[in-house]
């Protein structure tokens, strides 16, 4: 990995390999990691910083790479905009590769927003066991090393599924040397995602305790019952399901509206197992994805109703994350999930014969100021722990049980008891569940790798696309491009850039 980028990650510390004479010796003037981590407060401030990039990655990538990346959204071309870029190669399942790597912007950033994350976390690990240093309490210290070990499990189960094979760095990188680990087997990443969820989930507070927005707990129970029915340990997932919804305190938020938070108001609710920490105004902490989600062309008196802003202004850049009409008609009649999660807009400025669009309402929030939102991005949500539980328990065969939690999920969704009995129908509708009740929330290119779907479910959604491009967004006379849906591979290549930086891939 580029040894600027791990550098950069430990909020602006001075990380240098030297040989053992004078240059050893720490600068007394200088702020180096011998220097920084002395005090309890230094580490809060450090723990802090290695939330940092989750804002980054949720508000520009996320949403690519493993929403749009799927049957559930797709684009909105716009032939007046450009060339086709980045973004549209990923929706199109046609993203360049060679040799195992690519130049795609999405993938290089994503890898490299992770591993900052992953640089901060080490430091801190690497740091917090030192002698000398006092904690008003072993609890603070252990709050404190578990959401550094939260963190990076966390970046580590994205990158694996996202790349399969990664470097494992899990100390401070001082050299350039250093930064070049060959990649590690899946395997070996997901024992390490193991071993720091298992460690948080002992060493964090639970909800109740915990301060709003950090890890909790329960949050490293729900990613390490994540990777385990990745891994199908249906019994361990179980198990760790069962404790969360036992003893964590979550609940369903009566509203499914509710589930998601407003701009300033309703974040970390009861149903919030761990959201991505956004802020309005001026002090750099906001996202703007509705922004980059909203059809366009749109007028000023379009996008108003939408973000309820003071100064809408017009905007005309490509769509993206467009809801398909694939994932529309997934909704079960009388699903009251469907008309919070999607909405629709007229644009009269579109060069497509229909304009009409549909948006990902449930982003929607109004606000203050054009481009510029506070809406917190939900990464786990107990609906989701729920489902968890039901899929483990029905892949060991106890169905009916299974039904039990699905039900809850559905009955807030106003729908009536699964009529699923068998295992494999109680799978299918487990598997369409979280597909609704989740969607646009990132989760379904990864339930299509796990399932081993792919190939299934994007080959035929890609066969349709092609059949009726202008039931999928494109204007008169456009189509997908000749490569669309020609790579169907379950793992992204590697960042090329990265690449060029060592002999490892």
């Amino acid at each position: 990995m580029k040894t600027k980028h791990i550098a950069a990650g430990l909020l602006a510390i001075v990380l240098t390999g030297c040989t053992k004479d004078f240059l050893t010796v720490v600068p007394e003037t200088a702020l180096s990691s011998a220097t920084f981590f002395k005090t309890q407060a230094d580490f809060q401030q450090a723990v802090n910083g290695a939330y940092v990039q989750l804002r980054a990655l949720y508000n520009e990538r996320e949403w690519v790479l493993e929403e749009m990346h799927s049957d559930n959204t797709y684009y909105a071309r716009n032939t007046l905009y450009g060339a086709v870029d980045a973004t549209e190669n990923v929706a199109d399942f046609a993203v360049p590769t060679a040799n195992g790597v690519t130049a795609n912007d999405n993938v290089l950033n994503a890898y490299r927003y992770n591993y900052v994350t992953i640089a901060r976390a080490n430091q801190i690990l690497a740091s917090i066991d030192a002698p000398g240093i006092t904690f008003t309490s072993d609890a603070v210290k252990n709050n404190l090393k578990g959401q550094a070990q939260f963190l990076r499990a966390l970046s580590y189960f994205d990158l694996v599924r996202l790349f399969g094979k990664v470097p494992l760095h899990l100390t401070p990188t001082t050299s350039r040397e250093d930064a070049a680990l060959p990649l590690s087997s899946t395997e070996e990443i997901y024992a390490q995602i193991e071993k720091d969820a298992t460690a948080a989930s002992t060493n964090l507070l639970n909800k109740a305790t915990q301060e709003a927005g950090r890890a909790t707990s329960g949050a490293a129970k729900t990613l390490l019952a994540n990777l385990y029915i990745t891994q199908k340990k249906w019994a361990q997932a179980e198990a760790l399901m069962k404790d969360v919804v036992t003893n964590d305190t979550y609940k369903l938020m009566p509203d499914y509206n509710d589930a998601f938070s407003y701009t300033s108001t309703n974040k970390n609710n009861a149903e919030s197992v761990f959201e991505i920490q956004y802020m309005e105004g001026s002090a750099g902490y906001n996202g703007n994805q509705i922004y980059r989600f909203l059809p366009s062309p749109i007028t000023a008196a379009e996008i108003a109703p939408i973000t309820g802003t003071t100064n809408p202004q017009p905007t005309s850049q490509e769509s993206n994350n467009i809801p398909t009409p694939d994932i529309i008609a997934a909704y079960e009649p009388g699903d009251k999930r469907k008309d919070i999660s999607i909405g629709y807009v007229t644009l009269s400025t579109s060069l497509r014969e229909n304009k009409v669009y549909p948006y990902i309402k449930k982003y929607a929030r109004t606000h203050t100021l054009h481009n510029n939102t506070g809406q917190n991005w939900p990464v786990y949500r107990y609906a989701e722990v729920l489902l968890f539980l039901a899929e483990a328990l029905n892949e060991q065969g106890k169905t009916g049980e299974a039904a039990t939690y699905i039900n809850q999920v559905r009955a807030r969704a106003g729908l009536a008891a699964t009529t699923a009995t068998s295992q494999a129908d109680m799978r299918e509708a487990i598997f369409k569940e979280r597909r609704v009740e989740l969607a646009f929330e990132n989760k379904r290119w990864f339930d299509l790798t796990r399932t081993g779907r792919v190939k299934e479910i994007i080959g035929a959604y890609g066969a349709r696309v092609k059949a009726n491009p202008a039931a999928y967004y494109f204007p008169a006379g456009a189509v997908p491009p000749p490569n669309a849906f020609t790579v169907l591979d379950d793992y992204y290549g590697l960042p090329a850039v990265e690449s060029a930086l060592t002999p490892n891939f």
